[in-house]
């Protein structure tokens, strides 16, 4: 039922024992679940979804044998998950996501249901331990679903026997027709099973971020995967370029090798060796015009990145400064992108090439922009995640008027800034100029995810600095990447116990209003002051108040004003024009928005607390922001004609992220 209906459920609703069908769901019931439910024994479907139920699942639940749908998602429940679920034989369907309390690890007992066909969905939970081996059993499962938990361990081999769709493969260790496979963000250890290479149909996989080990499969799907779908697993290896990943170590030549005949040993050798004589030769020569270039003082074409970061690996583009001169028509105010502290940003439309590219051009006037180009060169060639600005070259050269010449090339964002978005300029706000809740929660968890990478996965760990929303760019489909790592620390020792070491420089760092307030004391730079920039981003973004803004002074500032309204008077503070991608707006939606943004400006509460330690931990902020933001989709894919919205995955999904 969908209503405002308030109080608990009767602790004697176990006499209705005629009811097929019970829905508590989409209000505000809130209490235990009692145990008499387990008396209901003619029920088919139990749904106790999106109200405010609390307490321990009642292991009288197992006594439901007639029970085909389970439903008892978005709630408070916590506490293990009973055993006594897998008696019901003849559930095709089991969601008990995003309680966040419930505990402990999956009984064996669930994985196996004969029945559960449709789909299973624990993720958003507090899930531990590893995933069972029984997991093999849901031999005709659709759908698994294991996001936003704490799993550990190595995934089973038995996973091989999960045939998520379609007619069972002849060949043994393939699982079908599955076409998605997550993985992502857990502990998950051991390597890539190579039986994956069979999945003919898979189109998409992801297992960044747990810590597996060893080569990762070249077959198959493999073919083509890219950097994204392994990042933040430091043990595993590959030859694939594109995977940027170390090397596998070689294996030993087998002892039995035949050995070469002695009559092709000397012919070979002398070939050898005059082979390599023409190439020392050669090698020499062209060294020689090299040296030569370089006398001569001609220094116009751009040079790579790893000239400045050590790079050898990485083979980026070569991008003259004539070619940038004329893609940006002589660096034109038409071209114009932005200004900072140390340079300006210009659009440039390579012709020949027919793209457009985003030129940050140096101040070297500026003090300080020499050194920042140096710093952001050494920071970009060492990070790479899908959530960060890509860099495509840096061109060190000399200009048209015989000055140094210095910038850095990278991939052209359509959409512009973040801060043009939440701050349109336009007196007239519509949907095409601004976003909505949906847009705002994909991309604060792209900004999330990318801080979590720099903090927590990235060798050695980065510190931007600088987090604010005119440095978070977006792409074409309103994906975020977090740009600008000219005032960004590296942590060369790779532990937060040399932080104080490695980083005994003091002062304010970052811009006015998103600088933590340890750094105005004098504290080292450290990810605590990323957490706080952190913090006040996510409230300016679904608020849409500056922390720079008039109405803030002496003792008022964005959190204040942000903690003081909650909860009750959270739609009120909200950025208004959330409301113009709304096209269905009734007492459930304004509730179900209203718990969303509660839950968002909370992260950004605890994330911008005074004390650097008691702010919120980066992996956990991703955990809830992934669950917020799902939830919420999730709603509006059923509730809400938003603009923005997004479905939830579809079935032949196995999901673990």
């Amino acid at each position: 039922m969908d209503s405002r209906v308030s109080g608990g459920i009767p602790a004697d609703i176990g006499n209705l024992i005629g009811l097929n069908l019970l829905a508590i769901a989409n209000n505000y019931i809130s209490g235990v679940i009692p145990e008499s439910i387990g008396k209901l024994g003619n029920l088919i479907e139990l749904a106790l979804y999106n109200n405010s139920l609390s307490g321990l699942i009642p292991p009288s639940l197992g006594n439901l044998s007639q029970l085909n749908r389970l439903y008892a998602y978005y709630g408070n429940l916590e506490g293990p998950i009973p055993a006594s679920l897998g008696e019901l034989k003849n559930l095709f369907v089991l969601d008990l996501s995003t309680n966040y309390q419930i505990n402990g690890s999956i009984p064996r007992e669930i994985f196996k249901l004969p029945g559960l066909s449709w789909y299973l969905d624990l993720s958003y939970n507090s899930l531990s331990g590893p995933l069972p081996n029984e997991v093999g059993s849901l031999a005709n499962l659709n759908q698994l679903i294991l996001s936003g938990n704490q799993l550990s361990g190595k995934i089973p081999d038995s996973i091989q026997n999960c045939i998520f769709s379609g007619n069972i493969p002849d060949a043994l260790g393939s699982i079908g027709n599955l076409q998605e496979l997550y993985l992502a963000h857990n502990n998950l250890s051991g390597s890539i099973p190579s039986v994956l290479q069979n999945l003919t149909s898979l189109s998409k996989l992801d297992v960044s971020f747990n810590n597996l080990q060893g080569e990762v499969p070249h077959g198959g799907f493999f073919r083509n995967i890219t950097y994204t779908a392994v990042a933040g697993n430091i043990g595993l290896c590959s030859s694939t370029p594109q995977l940027h990943l170390a090397p596998c170590s070689t294996s030993p030549l087998r002892k039995n090798k035949k050995k070469m005949p002695k009559s092709l040993v000397i012919p070979l050798a002398t070939t050898g060796a005059i082979l390599l004589s023409l190439s020392i030769i050669l090698a020499v020569r062209i060294l020689c015009k090299k040296l030569k270039r370089r006398q001569k003082g001609i220094v116009q074409s751009s040079v790579a990145v790893e000239q400045y970061g050590n790079v050898r690996e990485e083979h980026y583009e070569r991008i003259s400064y004539q070619a940038l001169f004329i893609g940006t028509n002589g660096f034109s105010e038409a071209n114009l992108l932005g200004r900072g502290s140390y340079g300006t940003v210009y659009k440039c439309d390579l012709r020949r090439e027919y793209r457009s590219l985003a030129v940050k051009v140096f101040n070297l006037r500026q003090s300080g922009s020499s050194k920042s180009f140096q710093v952001e060169c050494d920071a970009m060639r060492r990070i790479r995640h899908r959530c960060l600005a890509k860099i495509i070259t840096c061109c060190s050269s000399i200009d048209n008027k015989g000055q140094e010449f210095k910038a850095l090339v990278f991939e052209f964002m359509p959409n512009g800034n973040l801060d043009g978005w939440i701050h349109p300029k336009s007196q007239k706000n519509t949907t095409s100029n601004t976003l909505s809740l949906a847009q705002r929660l994909d991309i604060a968890v792209d900004i999330v995810d990318a801080v979590e990478y720099l903090h927590n996965y990235c060798q050695p760990l980065v510190i931007h600095c600088d987090l604010k929303l005119s440095n978070i760019l977006l792409t074409e489909d309103m994906s975020a990447r977090v740009g600008d790592f000219g005032i960004s620390r590296i942590l060369q020792e790779n532990t937060r116990k040399r932080m104080q070491a490695s980083y005994s420089s003091t002062g304010i760092r970052g811009s006015i209003g998103y600088v933590a307030p340890e750094y105005g004391e004098g504290s080292v730079i450290s990810t605590h002051g990323d957490i706080y920039s952190l913090g006040i981003l996510l409230l300016e973004m679904f608020t849409g108040r500056s922390p720079t803004d008039d109405m803030f002074g002496n003792s008022l500032d964005l959190r204040k004003f942000v903690n003081d309204a909650l909860p009750d008077r959270t739609l009120e503070i909200a950025g208004p024009t959330i409301w113009l991608h709304i096209e269905t707006k009734n007492n459930i939606t304004s509730s179900r928005i209203q718990e969303c943004l509660v839950s968002i400006l909370r992260i950004g509460i605890s994330c911008s607390k005074t004390q650097p330690r008691e702010r919120m931990l980066i992996r956990d902020a991703a955990v809830e922001m992934h669950a917020i933001r799902d939830a919420y989709l999730l709603f509006s894919s059923k509730h809400i004609g938003e603009h923005g919205a997004k479905e939830k995955p579809q079935l032949k999904t196995f999901e673990l992220e």
